[in-house]
């Protein structure tokens, strides 16, 4: 079954310095339809202005993904790590028993990121934060792996799970796997996913579907999330 969620429906905060849409409960909007996606918490939509951004604030036991769309986010922690990762590219932090974190937007120019909150299967672990650059070329026969659980992908969790994302030409059909609830989400132009249309800012849930056929109608990317049920 696949259950489209369209950009203009997701909840919406506006501050002098970030506009972000949330596709399930968070701050102050509130939906109890909207509570999750399994080990999935979290999917802000976060548009922030130049040279603003996020002050040092804590979390802890918490998977924290970020994908920049466009721009570059820069991170520093109490850890001691400090990056700059820019459009294209995934950086992750695990909360564990605890970090206090800044992600600032250094740039002249807007940066645009999904913000990615998953549940974590180990508690209380060290935390840490990574980040990766990937290719830039568009795929042409299926989703690169980017981040997972097992070991598997460049950037590591602990969880369960796996995101998978790229760029597509259009008129590139290819056929993706589903091992478990995935939640697709479009980060600019639109797509087909087994017939269904997704445009930039939409959101699919995908479940007890064996694969689809995603079917790039414009000049597209996007990210394939796949989490554990609760």
């Amino acid at each position: 079954m696949i259950t489209t969620h369209a950009y203009e429906d997701h909840g919406h905060a506006q501050y002098d310095w970030l506009d972000t849409r949330h596709r399930f409960s968070f701050a102050r909007y509130y939906d109890p339809k909207k509570m999750g996606f399994g080990a999935l918490r979290v999917i802000n939509d976060d548009r922030i202005k130049a040279g603003a951004g996020f002050e040092p604030h804590p979390h802890r036991d918490m998977e924290i993904i970020t994908y920049v769309r466009q721009g570059a986010i820069t991170h520093q922690d109490n850890q001691g790590n400090q990056g700059r990762t820019v459009a294209g590219d995934v950086q992750v932090m695990s909360a564990g028993t605890g970090i206090y974190h800044s992600e600032y937007n250094l740039e002249d120019e807007e940066t645009r990121i999904f913000q990615i909150w998953i549940e974590p299967n180990l508690r209380g672990v060290q935390p840490r934060w990574d980040t990766h650059t990937f290719p830039d070329e568009p795929i042409t026969d299926a989703l690169p792996l980017l981040v997972a659980g097992d070991g598997s992908a460049p950037l590591a969790i602990h969880q369960d799970a796996r995101i998978y994302g790229g760029k597509l030409r259009a008129g590139t059909t290819l056929t993706h796997p589903v091992n478990g609830p995935t939640y697709f989400v479009i980060s600019q132009g639109e797509i087909l996913v087994n017939g269904e249309t997704l445009k930039e800012g939409d959101g699919a849930e995908i479940v007890d579907i064996a694969a689809v056929e995603i079917q790039a109608q414009t000049d597209a990317e996007m990210l394939a999330i796949e989490v554990p049920r609760h």
